[in-house]
């Protein structure tokens, strides 16, 4: 495994890391004793850091974790959010006494004495522009209750603002094939800074798998059905904002990625790992084998300039017109 520094801090993580937003749920169903194995099996091939939230599974994939990295504590990094368990456009719900409650939930439920990186989770931008919860954190960091804090954003737009903190150690952003836009001024910027990139969404909900057709059916409670046109949340965060027949032929187009590079979905792994600025990947999961084949993509050949180059064109030709929702 090979490991990235997290901006300025003093966190060394896995470049293939993990979210564990499916294995707690609104991904269709889930099995608990297999989504420890496969937390195991990451644990194992040197993932040392894992992404949650608190209201992934209301909290069930953080008490996973906690099972998973119980006695690995000093060694395995987590990063969770909060905010979105309340109404995110209330400034209440980001106030010194409701943030507490949160991180203190959050801590409970890991079972650890200190977040190591403790993100608000999509907030309104007003919310970031008010600041009011950027004291909050640091508040809480000087308490030594977090060690580091970000933000996960929807939009380029908030991510640069956020970048003037100078207490934010690391943006997550919505970075895949589909959605390059980050790559032009936001991680110049970041680097510039000294502030971590976390990639999520990597595989475009699955579509960068080439495994869908128009006739793929998901399951009730999974986030692909419905949320599939932003009915649930930003619409952004599925398919990547895309339409999801449109979505399928375009993942039909991008076929070559693969060859000499196991599959399309390793080979779009390793793309976000190429591009300069990216600190990790994190591609959600439910089993042991979409861990090891995720793992792959720090096995497989970077692209070439001219293979990055035939990408950002498509990007532009054929995909940036069609996301739907802030970006």
């Amino acid at each position: 495994m090979k490991y990235r520094q997290l901006g300025n801090t003093d966190l060394k993580v896995s470049e293939i890391s993990f979210g564990t937003w499916a294995i707690g749920g609104s991904w269709g169903r889930t099995n608990d004793e297999e989504s420890l194995k496969a937390l195991e099996t990451a644990m194992d091939r040197g993932v040392n850091f894992f992404d949650t939230a608190d209201v992934y599974g209301d909290g069930h994939s953080e008490e996973l974790l906690a099972q998973a990295t119980k006695g690995k504590e000093d060694k395995i990094h987590i990063a969770t959010k909060f905010c979105r368990a309340g109404d995110i456009y209330d400034p209440k719900t980001y106030s010194e006494e409701q943030v507490r409650t949160y991180l203190e939930s959050s801590l409970k439920r890991l079972n650890r004495e200190a977040i190591d990186l403790y993100q608000i989770h999509c907030p309104p931008f007003e919310i970031l522009k008010d600041g009011k919860v950027f004291e909050v954190l640091d508040k809480l960091k000087q308490e030594g209750k977090i060690r580091h804090y970000g933000v996960s954003v929807e939009s380029v737009e908030e991510g640069l603002f956020c970048l003037e903190n100078p207490n934010v150690s690391a943006l997550q952003v919505i970075f895949n094939i589909f959605r390059q836009k980050p790559i032009e001024e936001l991680f110049p910027k970041a680097q510039e800074k000294g502030v971590g990139i976390l990639s999520r969404v990597p595989l475009a909900s699955g579509l960068l798998t080439g495994k869908f057709t128009v006739d793929t059916k998901f399951e009730n409670d999974d986030h692909r059905n419905f949320n599939k046109d932003g009915e649930a949340f930003n619409v952004g965060e599925t398919f990547a904002g895309l339409e999801f027949n449109r979505g399928v032929e375009l993942s039909g187009q991008l076929g070559w990625i693969g060859e000499n590079r196991k599959s399309m979905a390793t080979a779009a792994l390793r793309w976000c790992l190429d591009q300069q600025g990216v600190t990790c990947v994190i591609p959600g999961f439910k089993s042991v084998k979409q861990v090891l084949a995720n793992l792959e993509a720090q096995e497989v050949p970077a692209f070439s300039e001219e293979e990055l180059e035939k990408l950002t064109q498509f990007y532009r030709e054929n995909v940036a017109d069609y996301i739907r929702g802030p970006y």
